[in-house]
């Protein structure tokens, strides 16, 4: 019989250890799940076949709802720090896939037929928990993280000179030609900066459409520059990632940390996984 605690360290072992093969099997389950369940909304939202199937679609949300609310309640009783969790970024995706389908319950009057269905495509959130399953998505966030002052300043940027586009259109071509405020025509220059161009607002003037041509070759002048800020932290992220632990027949290092053979001699690398973790946990 076990007690409380060993049921806990077995929980924990199968849900939160992804390296074992227990852990393995559990996240490939709750994937299916994920995807089936978030496919079942798309599907639902089809007039069409919500009509036709609807007492299936009610089963199949019902069932994943009930399954991602045990998983949730499993996982608060088995984390070794419940605020931790409960607060993480994952706790509070956990949270939100199921939340919705219990509103639903509360708002079930008519005059919230409109909140209902927004509640239903927010249940789409559950792909969110598939986050978890790919490491690769750590070093892309951890990239991202690191670019954030860079990004902020490109974005800075970008609208002080939408602003500037904005207001030097609305004065040349003016409510006449459809720029009638200077939101409104700075709506039009990010379109125009993004290479969108929806083609509702277009300008009439000579030099509205000089200006609209520089708007444009600014647009695509800059489009490159946060995909460039973040490549370049997601290879300084990737170089991290190499392990600096020397090959024992060529001496050489820079493996990625799952590898078994060394990239240069082929040998194998016996231990130098268990090293890397020894030495990261120090």
């Amino acid at each position: 019989m076990m007690t409380k605690q060993q049921l806990r360290q077995e929980l924990y072992r199968i849900i939160f250890g992804t390296d074992t093969p227990a852990g393995q099997r559990f996240d490939m389950f709750l994937i299916y799940a994920i995807l089936i369940s978030v496919f079942a909304v798309m599907f639902g939202t089809v007039d069409s076949l919500s009509s036709k199937f609807f007492s299936v679609f009610f089963l199949v949300e019902w069932l994943f709802t009930g399954l991602f609310t045990l998983e949730y309640m499993v996982r608060i009783f088995c984390s070794p720090n419940r605020r931790k969790y409960l607060f993480s970024f994952y706790g509070i995706v956990d949270l939100v896939s199921i939340v919705p389908s219990y509103l639903g319950l509360l708002l079930a009057g008519a005059q919230y037929l409109l909140i209902i269905r927004l509640l239903r495509v927010l249940r789409v959130f559950r792909v969110l928990k598939m986050v978890r399953y790919l490491s690769e998505a750590d070093v892309l966030m951890r990239s991202i993280v690191q670019a954030r002052r860079k990004i902020f300043v490109f974005f800075t940027i970008v609208l002080v000179l939408s602003a500037l586009f904005g207001c030097l259109m609305y004065v040349v071509e003016g409510p006449g030609n459809g720029f009638s405020s200077i939101p409104k025509s700075i709506y039009w220059t990010i379109v125009t900066i993004t290479t969108v161009g929806y083609g509702d607002i277009t300008p009439h003037t000579i030099l509205g459409q000089m200006i609209s041509t520089l708007a444009m070759l600014t647009g695509y002048s800059i489009i490159a520059i946060p995909t460039g800020i973040i490549t370049a932290e997601l290879a300084n992220e990737m170089q991290r990632e190499k392990s600096v632990y020397p090959c024992p027949n060529c001496v050489k290092a820079g493996h990625d940390m799952d590898a078994t053979h060394c990239k240069w001699c082929g040998g194998g690398l016996g231990d130098m996984r268990e090293k890397q973790s020894i030495g990261s946990e120090r």
